[in-house]
């Protein structure tokens, strides 16, 4: 009788090449090239074209294209390559990441023993939150979010936690930048509406998505701070209506805001003044 050869996740369909087969040559030449950079404190063009096996005008081209993104810089003095900002930010967001996982890990699994309900981590990205953990009730009725799953931040209780800790100004050019569509009839979908309800998240210190993104669907949220006191996340409890009504959210709230500054002193963080 045959076997099905089971299918690995984040592939085609229809691709069952060896791994290989599945590299694209271009993307791998101009990764071997940032590797070699990241490794050396400035190269110049034929030390790179060397290092990497590849013909200089093709290293050029490579590493202009990396440089247009800040994955590396050019020194006109020196004439010399080294290594950008852009992967500094990309190399941090996955610290932050890490340390938030596997930090707020416990916290999150108290939250959702002391509610029965699920309990979320979110990260704060330039125009999206990120949800990267999950602690799921055993209720059969739940909220589910994938790792990885993005949403508005004008429409998610994480979402409004970290916006409502940002000035007016970088608030409104996000609002701009990524738009305020209305998922639900009770989405805040207008600058003014949103702002509103900012200044009472900023006073209770816990925010509410009160069936903005999905109808039936409540969450409460609290934002995580760096050690710069910027919320750069945040914790979350997520139910359906019919269990976290208005009575409970009054009761989750606080537990939420408190479990989200356990996880900002976690990571050496601090709430803003």
């Amino acid at each position: 009788m045959p076997t099905m050869e089971k299918r690995q996740r984040g592939r085609p369909r229809a691709f069952n090449g060896p791994p290989e087969a599945a590299s694209v040559q271009s993307l791998d030449r101009a990764l071997r090239i940032l590797a070699i950079v990241a490794e050396a404190n400035g190269l110049s063009l034929s030390e790179i074209a060397s290092a990497s096996g590849i013909s200089a005008p093709t290293a050029y081209r490579m590493l202009t294209t990396l440089e247009s993104h800040a994955m590396v810089e050019f020194d006109q003095n020196e004439q010399l390559w080294s290594i950008g900002v852009g992967t500094y930010r990309m190399g941090a967001s996955f610290l932050r990441s890490r340390k938030l996982v596997d930090r707020a890990r416990t916290v999150m699994q108290e939250l959702m023993e002391k509610t029965d309900e699920t309990a979320n981590l979110g990260v704060a990205e330039e125009d999206c939150v990120v949800f990267v953990s999950q602690v799921e009730t055993h209720q059969a009725i739940r909220a589910f979010f994938r790792p990885g799953t993005r949403s508005a931040f004008h429409a998610s209780g994480i979402g409004k936690a970290v916006l409502a800790h940002l000035d007016t100004e970088r608030v409104a050019a996000i609002a701009k930048r990524a738009g305020l569509e209305a998922f639900t009839e009770r989405t805040l979908s207008t600058l003014p509406a949103l702002s509103g309800n900012l200044e009472e998240i900023r006073a209770r210190g816990w925010a509410v998505d009160d069936e903005e993104r999905y109808p039936g669907m409540r969450c409460v949220a609290a934002a995580i701070f760096n050690e710069f006191g910027e919320p750069v996340g945040g914790v979350s409890v997520s139910g359906p209506t019919v269990r976290v009504t208005p009575a409970r959210v009054a009761e989750i709230g606080p537990l939420v805001r408190d479990a989200a500054g356990e996880v900002t002193r976690m990571i050496g963080g601090r709430a803003p003044a």
